[in-house]
């Protein structure tokens, strides 16, 4: 690839990074691109979940890409005090088979994987090997990167994908279920009927710190399963470490990304909900967005993404000062009333919720009737700043 110049090279071969790749190629198949990914797999070892409501009719037929597992009767939510089934369908899609879809979809020469980037520049990607790719637009879709312009907590997460050893009679999703022992932050447990023998269990965490131990994790999904009474074979997991944003200096967290001219999207960029820490309705857009502007000059395209990510940040402000109640006002083991109060809210409203697109009446009505937190608590988590969103080291 090197001495000639390509169109576009996308830097990162996760969620964003990958389905931008798809989305421009499938608009302008003439279009010399490359995706470059650091890890020799697109997606890494992760499974992304959303809500059919979560994209738009283009969205989704993007995605139809893509084989997955499909839920149409609804999903379930579980607290101390109260239960629901909601009727949202529901869909998962696990990085392997993201990787195999790319992998047929676009061209040979437009895989990079085992391909660590040293430097991005708006005009050239320059690999740890030396190799240099010149581009006429470079696009930056890596992960998010721990910034402290930017306040919060986390969600701390692992999962496990579990063939049981005898036919399990979970029927649809169990998206929250917040019975169990909560332990330092909002503790949930998710899980998925993959297939009539296996599920997908994952325990997660809205945490003060980013720390993920490993072995206690561990041990407390074991306990789980065998609260539920299923037991088997782990063939494959997860873990991760997301940022719950609550606030910052967005100006400065996106000036500290670098120069310029490159076209910054993904998480890295900004574009998650700042409570659920989800990526995909985002990732959708902004790849449809990218192909239907991917004639643009760099510089261009820089400036539209530029706006965009300034957009989001200023839509997504009421979620901040929910999180802002969530870590700084709810004592951590208190933090599921929250949800619970949630949930019980009418279902648009929830779907709206999730999409990223409330309405002013759906936050008047989050905002009504009697808080899960008091109201003093409240009041001083929403003028004060809250924590840096900077990593510690994990055990």
């Amino acid at each position: 690839m090197s001495g000639r110049t390509i169109d576009m090279a996308i830097v990162g071969g996760g969620l964003a990074g990958g389905l931008a790749a798809l989305a421009v190629h499938r608009a302008h198949p003439d279009l010399s691109i490359a995706l470059f990914e650091a890890g020799e797999s697109y997606g890494g070892n992760h499974r992304w979940s959303w809500f059919t409501c979560d994209v738009d009719e283009a969205g989704a037929d993007l995605l139809a890409a893509f084989p997955k597992a499909e839920w149409a009767p609804g999903y379930d939510v579980l607290f101390p005090g109260y239960t629901r089934t909601l009727s949202a369908a529901y869909r998962s899609l696990a990085s392997a088979d993201f990787d195999a879809t790319l992998r047929r979809a676009l061209p040979q020469a437009a895989i990079r994987t085992g391909s660590r980037v040293a430097d991005l520049r708006p005009d050239c990607v320059v690999l740890d090997s030396g190799e240099r790719i010149t581009a006429k637009v470079v696009v930056d879709c890596r992960d998010f990167s721990a910034s402290p312009h930017l306040r919060g907590g986390w969600q701390v997460f692992m999962g496990r994908h579990l063939r049981t050893s005898a036919p399990h009679d979970v029927a649809r999703p169990i998206v929250m279920d917040a019975r169990v022992t909560q332990h330092d932050g909002y503790r949930f447990v998710y899980t998925l009927p993959l297939a009539a023998d296996e599920l997908f269990v994952e325990d997660t965490y809205y945490a003060d710190s980013p720390v993920l131990d490993r072995a206690v994790l561990a041990g407390r999904i074991d306990r789980y399963c065998d609260d539920m009474g299923w037991s088997g074979e782990t063939i494959g997991g997860e873990t991760g470490v997301l940022p719950v944003i609550t606030g910052g200096d967005f100006a400065a967290f996106r000036r500290e990304l670098g120069a310029p001219g490159v076209v910054r999207a993904g998480a890295r960029g900004g574009f998650v909900h700042p409570l659920t820490s989800y990526t995909l309705p985002f990732a959708v857009a902004n790849a449809l967005v990218l192909a239907r502007k991917a004639q643009l000059p760099g510089e261009r395209l820089a400036e539209l993404f530029e706006r965009r990510a300034h957009r989001h940040w200023r839509r997504t402000r009421f979620y901040r000062a929910l999180g802002r109640m969530l870590f700084d006002a709810a004592k951590p083991d208190k933090r599921y009333r929250v949800f619970q109060r949630f949930y019980r809210l009418r279902e648009p409203l929830v779907e709206r919720f999730y999409a990223g697109h409330p309405t002013r009446a759906d936050k008047l009505r989050i905002l009504t009737g009697k808080p899960p937190v008091a109201i003093p608590s409240a009041i001083r988590a929403l003028l004060g700043k809250g924590s840096p969103l900077v990593h510690e080291r994990s055990p």
